[in-house]
């Protein structure tokens, strides 16, 4: 079951490291990664009850390109739910259809949990492949974050018993080949550059709720860069 990485980025409070610790051995997973956590002493061990050696084999790293090194899908969470087709940046899938979506995948996860405060920036939400987040009241609608690690952990817990088949994914740096693809098709078409960053998230996010094999993925990407130096020759 060690086919998902909890990051928490830059968590503010030790005893909510702990109490997310604790959650993750509650339902069997083991990978913790944290980007410039606040300082960890008894608090985090004391709530991490008997999952302290989580905590003990943690990885620590800068950034959060680094937590998600190899990872095949990266995965944000937030409480913050914008409506309508063109909002694709912050449009996240309920963690019970995230845990249906991934259950056939193969290769690691991770889960991207932001700052208490503040929770993912912008940009960290742009690095992400999928958004997820947790239903709850419109007037209250940011939880704790050891409380929302639990309940993903929780959804995602139920639906490993029920895999069917496991087809191979592309890899971190395959996905991200693409999209360089895909950005250089949007350069060669001369698409209006005021909207080729958001496009490109839009991209990104498509390809992440389809969560294509392995062949397919190659097979998108072999279109896209076909297309990208045909349109490149031809303005030669």
């Amino acid at each position: 079951m060690g086919d998902f990485r909890v990051v928490l980025v830059e968590p503010e409070h030790e005893g909510n490291v702990g109490a997310v610790a604790r959650a993750m051995g509650n339902f069997a997973f083991d990978d913790l990664c944290m980007v410039n956590p606040c300082p960890l002493g008894d608090e985090a061990l004391k709530r991490a009850k008997h999952a302290g050696h989580i905590l003990s084999n943690a990885m620590i790293v800068d950034t959060v390109d680094e937590a998600v090194k190899g990872c095949s899908l990266v995965v944000g969470t937030t409480g913050i739910v914008t409506h309508g087709p063109k909002r694709y940046v912050r449009i996240p899938m309920p963690a019970r259809e995230l845990a249906a979506r991934t259950a056939d995948h193969e290769g690691r996860i991770a889960l991207l949990f932001g700052r208490e405060g503040l929770g993912l920036t912008q940009e960290e939400l742009a690095r992400c492949d999928l958004l997820a987040h947790i239903p709850s009241s419109e007037e209250y609608p940011t939880l704790n974050l050891s409380h929302a690690v639990s309940i993903v952990l929780y959804e995602l817990f139920q639906t490993r018993g029920r895999r069917i088949s496991r087809n191979p994914v592309s890899s971190e740096e395959e996905r991200e080949l693409l999209y360089k693809y895909f950005a250089r098709l949007l350069v060669a078409i001369d698409y209006p550059e005021f909207r080729r960053h958001n496009t490109e998230v839009m991209f990104r996010r498509m390809m992440g709720r389809s969560v294509p094999t392995k062949w397919e993925f190659y097979t998108i990407m072999g279109v896209i860069g076909d297309a990208a130096k045909l349109i490149e020759k031809s303005k030669k």
